[in-house]
């Protein structure tokens, strides 16, 4: 695996800047190209020479004439790390015969830059270390990896992998870190890096161009409702609504397609549940991040062992979930009507679930969970208070919250707000009945008190943005003192009003 020479002077500088991996420094140039459909994304290491490069290919070489494959692929999963710290110690020897001189610090982020290129994902590691990606593929190895940014979209990258025999190697190694194989016989695999990192590859034939891996990357910085506002994914008025909703205990589901945010914005309703309530999550793969002054139990899906035995499915954790005394239930994405049929349940009960599940629009939610293979009693979805649909816009890569809809006593959706596309806002398209009538119901608010307690969430919102509060934790601790009642709006809020 190797990069493509870096972009020539004529390109259009996109965008440019710096991740540090290890004590190596590493520059980004995203640019375009006028015969380019797509621009490029450029990785160059700056304080490596070329000079120093070739020695290190030297080293490498000399390495893997040492080296024995066999031990790593013979070892299990709790002498992997005694198996690298060995060869570290190989390669330290051969970093010290060849830079005899070199310091402490220098000589670590060598050898890190060789074990990588050697038993890790080589060039793939600096693209999952750069916090701005959100997934990265390999297609085959005639092609440069792909990887779709936070901020550009799909873009083309200057990186390459030679042989299909190499994308294999990296799907087995992938594989085996988790107790999980591709083969011949099973050319299909889902698994996770350590990092959470979720993970798809395919082998050819069946991917008929070639080897694929898909690597979602896990949000290290995960989206917050004010970063949802400050990019305009949401309105102020929309989330000061939702949360209103959440605090109160009404469910949510959320709907989109793929890729439209859908887990995100689960990520970002959960920024207002208050911390003296007990959650359970539950996902087929960890993706998401809530803020540690939370009472929160994550928990996993697990599949069977080739013998068909150790399977954990969502339905388990589902069921286990109502025996642990939650306050609320999490759910990253409803797919079977069992599943579905206990979080109703679990609605009825007097407990609050918010999930997600794949539909364009808050009719089409309706639809799916009516109808094969959900196939949920219509009055059944009377339980569930609000659903809110993501979008992503294909052609512009941006990603909006289309609608908010409430649920009718009858099960049906009615849309109080609605994206306008042209303005790109969020506008309110009708007033809401049914969840402001189980708010006088159980709060003993009325309009008015409803109205202002909108007011001054919109105030709160509004200042965390001024303030900058934009970190899962910071917005955690905003919350706990709002709950508590002890955060002093009256000076603040009078600077945003």
């Amino acid at each position: 695996m190797t990069n493509d020479p870096a972009p020539s002077q004529d390109k259009n500088l996109v965008d440019k800047y710096s991740i540090e991996i290890n004590n190596i420094i590493v520059d980004v140039t995203i640019a375009s190209k006028d015969d380019e459909p797509v621009p490029q994304y450029v990785v160059s290491i700056t304080n490596i020479s070329d000079t120093t490069k070739l020695i290190l290919e030297k080293i490498r070489q000399e390495f893997i004439s040492r080296l024995d494959l066999g031990d790593l692929e013979r070892s299990q999963e709790h002498d992997v790390e005694d198996v690298r710290d060995r060869f570290k110690k190989e390669i330290r020897g051969l970093i010290e015969k060849y830079f005899p001189n070199t310091d402490e610090k220098t000589s670590d982020m060598l050898v890190n830059y060789l074990i990588e290129e050697n038993l890790g994902l080589g060039k793939i590691e600096i693209l999952l270390k750069d916090p701005s990606l959100e997934e990265i593929v390999i297609n085959n190895h005639t092609e440069p990896v792909w990887v779709y940014h936070r901020k550009h979209g799909w873009l083309k990258t200057n990186i390459r992998i030679f042989t299909e025999a190499r994308i294999r190697h990296y799907a087995t190694m992938i594989g085996r870190d988790v107790n999980k194989e591709i083969t011949a016989l099973n050319p299909l695999m889902d698994a996770h890096l350590t990092t959470g990192d979720r993970v798809n590859a395919t082998l050819t034939p069946i991917s008929t161009k070639g080897n694929t891996i898909t690597i979602r990357k896990f949000a290290e910085d995960p989206w917050t409702i004010t970063k949802f506002i400050k990019q305009g994914t949401i309105s102020v008025e929309a989330a000061a609504f939702i949360w209103l909703a959440i605090q109160n205990e009404m469910s949510v589901l959320i709907a989109g397609g793929t890729g439209s945010g859908k887990t995100s914005m689960l990520n970002v309703v959960s920024n207002f549940f208050p911390a003296n309530q007990r959650i359970i999550s539950i996902e087929d793969t960890r993706e998401l991040t809530l803020p540690r002054n939370l009472h929160w139990v994550p928990m996993e899906t697990r599949l069977p062992n080739p013998e068909g035995k150790g399977g954990v499915s969502m339905l388990d954790l589902l069921v286990n979930s109502l025996r642990m005394r939650p306050d609320r239930i999490l759910v990253g994405e409803i797919r079977r009507k069992k599943e579905a049929q206990v979080l109703l349940e679990a609605m009825h009960t007097g407990h609050s679930v918010y999930a997600t599940i794949h539909a364009n629009n808050a009719e089409e939610v309706i639809t799916r969970l009516t109808n094969p293979p959900i196939d949920i009693p219509k009055p059944m979805i009377s339980s569930l208070s609000l659903v809110i649909v993501q979008n992503r816009n294909r052609r512009t890569g941006k990603r909006r919250t289309l609608q908010v809809a409430e649920i009718l006593p009858n099960g049906d959706a009615s849309v109080i707000m609605q994206l306008d596309a042209k303005q790109d806002l969020l506008v309110k398209v009708k007033e809401s009945h049914t969840v402001l009538k189980r708010l006088e119901l159980y709060t003993g608010m009325d309009r008015k008190d409803i109205d202002r307690d909108l007011q001054e969430k919109i105030r709160i919102l509004k200042w965390m943005m001024q303030q900058g509060i934009e970190s899962i934790d910071s917005i955690g601790q905003t919350m706990s003192k709002y709950y508590l009642g002890v955060l002093d709006m009256a000076k603040e809020t009078k600077k945003v009003a």
